[in-house]
């Protein structure tokens, strides 16, 4: 048990919440903060936790605040965990090519806030990983288009059967596998048939 400092129990912010304990040059509120710093939406760091609210918001859970270090990116009422990885073709940055649509699925230690360390065993921690890719290659490149946006989700279980020490997979790899393929609104009933499959361990329809 941690005898050092307790965690933290965060509540949603509407942004309206005020900088305050000294007098500013001019009024600051919290949603100038979030401005500042996530309006560059194709940013990779900041399109990674766009594409993890698309996910929390597809099963109604976006009104719980994001936890940066949880073990898992979306957790269900169930108990089930997600793991939500992104990538696009196109960056911020100037580019000569597209971007090869590669995601990062390496097992690694998981975070035990009891003990506020790693584990020294090396998995994957979720039960279900979704990949999102923003898929627009022409501009304008809008991620908060919901049509701009495919989703592949599989059970956790396929990736460690096939890919057990993996630590990256293509698209075409990863299309291989029969994952479910949908947009923004079939992406609840998707989750929701990969989580059965999860509770069954039935995966005969992925290619094993």
């Amino acid at each position: 048990m941690n005898d050092g400092l307790p965690e933290h129990e965060a509540t949603l912010c509407s942004g309206d919440e005020p900088f305050h304990g000294q007098e500013t040059t001019q009024p600051l509120q919290l949603n100038d903060y979030w401005r500042w710093s996530a309006s560059m939406l194709l940013d990779n760091t900041v399109r990674g936790i766009l594409a993890e609210f698309l996910v929390a918001s597809a099963l109604d859970l976006h009104r719980n605040p994001r936890r940066e270090w949880d073990e898992a990116d979306v957790r269900m009422g169930s108990g089930t965990k997600i793991e939500v990885k992104s990538a696009a073709y196109v960056q911020s940055w100037e580019q000569s090519e597209y971007s090869k649509i590669i995601f990062g699925i390496a097992p690694h230690g998981i975070w035990d806030a009891t003990t506020g360390k790693y584990s020294e065993i090396q998995k994957r921690s979720a039960q279900i990983y979704v990949f999102c890719v923003f898929n627009r290659k022409e501009a304008p490149f809008d991620p908060l288009d919901l049509s701009a946006w495919d989703f592949y989700v599989i059970p956790t279980k396929v990736l460690d059967l096939k890919m057990s020490t993996q630590k990256s997979i293509g698209l075409s790899s990863l299309k291989k596998l029969s994952p479910k393929e949908c947009s923004y609104a079939g992406l609840r009933e998707a989750i929701s048939e990969a989580e059965k499959e999860v509770d069954s361990e039935d995966y005969s329809n992925y290619q094993l």
